[in-house]
């Protein structure tokens, strides 16, 4: 199994940022805090999720498991608290985090079911999060204008998740999940992760008071369809979930072990979550 390291970066969430954090850009800015806003729910969902599927595999297994596993939670468990900081100052401008309602309603129908359906929406979701990642590592230019401490953090979230990609997806493996409920399960959450991002970016547009203005549609065409898009760009990604035999190492990490070489001074290593 793949170890997994628990870092505490090493940035100032403390203070205050602007809504339009990211160079100025409405649509950008607004698109990136729909996401955070979304984490904590989420982030404790995943790693709820692993650490009881992690319960339910004979003894054996849960050996293979474990230290991946608590990696796994440490790093989770560290993105929720600081996306948590972060949502704070988003609040504290008149946002309002729909996200966050809709899902954990969905959240406490799931927990009524089998965990390995729990297990199988977290490594959907995971999928989701890594091609993203993929997409912000290889076009850090989005971030060119951005508050430089809010770079850091999504650069080294995007570098976790990356990172930690395939672990929810071997555990779901491990509990004997078949392929049927690994492929509903990514529709599903394509179409509710994709819905509810476009519903809270366009609320947190409407509050920052540029949803009706043309530079911020066309920031939107341009940072998600146009050449170089993350849609564009990342759609064959995505697709390679359904193909049989898919796994998510045939995916390549250079770039987020890359990054996070390079920026050892961003962050410190700590213990692993128990």
């Amino acid at each position: 199994m793949n170890p997994l390291i628990v870092r505490q970066l090493l940035i100032d969430l403390d203070t205050p940022f602007a809504l339009r954090w990211n160079g100025g850009d409405a649509f950008a800015s607004a698109f990136m805090n729909a996401l955070s806003l979304s984490f904590p729910a989420g982030e404790q969902f995943f790693l709820d999720s692993v650490r009881e599927g992690l319960k339910q595999l004979p003894a054996d297994q849960q050996a293979l498991f474990k230290d991946e596993v608590k990696g796994f939670i440490g790093q989770e468990a560290t993105h929720r608290r600081l996306h948590t900081l972060y949502n704070r100052h988003l609040l504290d401008q008149g946002m309002v985090n729909h996200w966050e309602q809709r899902a954990l309603k969905r959240i406490a129908i799931l927990k009524e079911m089998d965990i390995r359906h729990s297990v199988a929406a977290t490594a959907a979701n995971e999928h989701y999060t890594a091609v993203f990642a993929h997409w912000l590592l290889s076009n850090e230019w989005f971030f060119n204008l951005a508050e430089p401490r809010l770079q850091t953090l999504w650069l080294w979230h995007a570098s976790e998740e990356s990172e930690h990609r395939s672990t929810a997806f071997d555990l779901y493996l491990a509990l004997d999940g078949n392929e049927e409920w690994r492929l509903r399960w990514m529709r599903r959450v394509t179409w509710f992760f994709l819905t509810d991002l476009l519903r809270q970016t366009v609320n947190n547009l409407w509050h920052d008071g540029s949803l009706f203005k043309l530079s911020t549609w066309s920031s939107a065409w341009r940072h998600l369809f146009a050449q170089g898009g993350l849609f564009r760009e990342s759609f064959g990604l995505w697709r390679d979930y359904f193909k049989p035999g898919f796994h998510p190492s045939q995916h390549p990490d250079l770039l987020s072990k890359q990054w996070l070489q390079q920026h050892l001074d961003a962050f410190t290593p700590v213990a692993q979550a128990a």
